[in-house]
């Protein structure tokens, strides 16, 4: 890999951390490539789709010409690995803050459960949640939402693509879910609690594709010299 090659064009395929930003995994990213191979103060580099702090998994950076794609890339379907904790809550939808509003589900069946999730299949109206990076008035969500801000968010469309390989092991379901753009799985995990009627929350999300990019040719090492990347 040579300096040249990075400003004609790389796609990496990161395998993003637990409590890392995708901002600052670019960063971490863009100050070693600089400092390795000299590159220039305006040397174009940016990931295709944030991943939560609290999610793992793929995250694409593009750099040079190949920023180009990013676009492209951020309006492809992706896939998650999902795991939801029913009977409880929380106010970000996922375990950055604490449990809240705990509720029996002892009567809640497989069936029930099942029949919940695959009720989201297909185009729905989804509310993000508040503690999300979605700008109102020029600032984010979940700055105002950390200063104790009332927020409230506009519902969008969205479409569940697939639903497969639900697991149940209450209080904890797990599933692998397709989606399109601007999806939040926190916002998902949430709804389903609410038809059950007895509340939910993530507990872990992974991303595993984004359009034909796949988590198994993702590296963990990003801050070493191993990366693996596709310039196709």
């Amino acid at each position: 890999m040579t300096a040249e090659e990075l400003q004609s064009g790389y796609t990496f395929l990161l395998d993003k951390p637990l409590d890392w930003t995708s901002f600052q995994a670019v960063n971490k990213m863009k100050y070693k490539l600089k400092r390795e191979f000299n590159l220039p103060k305006k040397f174009k580099i940016g990931h295709a789709g944030t991943l939560d702090p609290r999610a793992t998994g793929l995250l694409i950076v593009c750099c040079g010409k190949f920023t180009k794609k990013i676009p492209e890339i951020q309006d492809a379907p992706k896939e998650y690995w999902t795991e939801i904790k029913i009977g409880v809550q929380t106010e970000s939808y996922d375990t950055e803050k604490p449990e809240i509003l705990p509720q029996d589900y002892s009567h809640i069946s497989e069936e029930q459960i099942n029949e919940a999730v695959m009720k989201f299949l297909g185009e729905i109206d989804q509310t993000p949640p508040v503690f999300s990076a979605i700008k109102i008035d020029g600032k984010r969500a979940y700055n105002l939402a950390r200063a104790g801000e009332e927020v409230e968010m506009k519902s969008r469309k969205t479409t569940i693509l697939y639903i497969e390989d639900i697991k149940i092991d209450l209080p904890l379901v797990s599933f692998t879910v397709g989606c399109s753009k601007g999806t939040y799985i926190r916002s998902l995990a949430h709804d389903i609690g609410q038809e059950l009627g007895v509340g939910a929350y993530l507990t872990q999300l992974r991303r595993t594709k984004i359009g034909e990019y796949k988590i198994e040719d993702a590296t963990t090492q990003f801050l070493e010299n191993d990366f693996r990347f596709d310039n196709n």
